[in-house]
């Protein structure tokens, strides 16, 4: 175990995102950082969900002959470079890259809550071991993992999820376990065990609503690092495969046109990448900052 300390509310993530939104924090207020963050959720959301009702055209139709067309009153965001329709593929893309995010965090969140608790409530030996896998995990860029695993094969949509949300968890794994091992000593655990409560119990009903707020601020992050995480892949070719668009992939095919500048393709997925990240880290750092005032 590293003897460094940390405050069980810090946010994963690299310093320079936590300075960016602690300063965003600071200049809005609290209120007003958790406003700024549910508006742009709620942009991101409707874009993606609601888009299709407004935009009829599809994703996959080829216009012959207006390939790289312009923005125009015909086709909003312009074409590609074989004559699709930017806006249904960046709306389409939108809603392939939240339907994989979301459920891969959700499931790295029940993966780090599960893996935590075990090692905080069970067996001395039994924690000793699940530290010595996590530390082995969190030796490994996790970016790595998911560069090596998805260059194996051409992983689809639900593995994806498997692969985003299972090199994900350590981080939050050992928050958990930190806060559950911070908590078992209390007098109202202890009562609980007294009366014959099981281990199950205790988690389910005493620490863990305890900690909920420290869960709820890391899950807004992750959901965060999920997008950014299968954006990279998709930009490497790795994530979510051609014909269906992702955020990272149509920011990949503007980049890669070096003959024209199709300032199309490139401007409209990588605004949607940064307003999502943004979205779900103003909402942690909101929540965080209301917390700190009351820790």
């Amino acid at each position: 175990m590293s003897g460094m300390t940390t405050h069980p509310l810090r946010p994963l993530g690299g310093r320079l995102r936590r300075a960016i939104f602690s300063g965003v924090t600071e200049y809005l207020g609290e209120r007003g950082t958790l406003m700024a963050g549910a508006a742009l959720a709620v942009l991101v959301a409707s874009f993606c969900l609601l888009g299709p009702i407004f935009c009829r055209a599809s994703p996959y139709t080829i216009h012959v002959g207006d390939a790289f067309y312009p923005p125009s009153p015909q086709f909003l965001l312009g074409t590609d470079q074989i004559g699709r329709d930017e806006l249904a593929r960046l709306i389409a893309g939108g809603y392939t890259t939240l339907a994989v995010s979301i459920p891969a965090a959700i499931l790295a969140f029940i993966v780090g809550i599960v893996f935590g608790f075990s090692g905080a409530l069970g067996p001395i030996w039994l924690d000793k071991v699940l530290m010595r896998v996590l530390d082995a995990v969190l030796a490994l860029p996790a970016l790595i993992l998911l560069i090596f695993f998805a260059s194996l094969f051409a992983p689809s949509n639900s593995q994806l999820i498997l692969l985003l949300g299972l090199t994900s968890w350590p981080g939050l794994a050992r928050l958990v376990r930190n806060e559950a091992i911070a908590q078992r000593g209390r007098d109202f655990v202890h009562a609980s065990r007294q009366c014959g409560a099981g281990t199950f119990y205790i988690a389910w009903r005493h620490l863990l609503p305890v900690i909920a707020p420290v869960l709820v601020v890391n899950g807004t992050f992750l959901v965060g690092d999920q997008i950014l995480a299968l954006s990279a892949l998709s930009f490497l070719g790795l994530g979510i495969q051609p014909p269906d668009p992702s955020w990272g992939g149509l920011l990949q095919s503007g980049l890669n046109l070096v003959v024209v500048d199709p300032w199309w393709m490139i401007v409209p997925s990588g605004a949607m990448i940064f307003l999502s990240i943004a979205a779900t880290n103003l909402i942690g750092q909101g929540i965080l900052a209301r917390m700190g005032e009351t820790c």
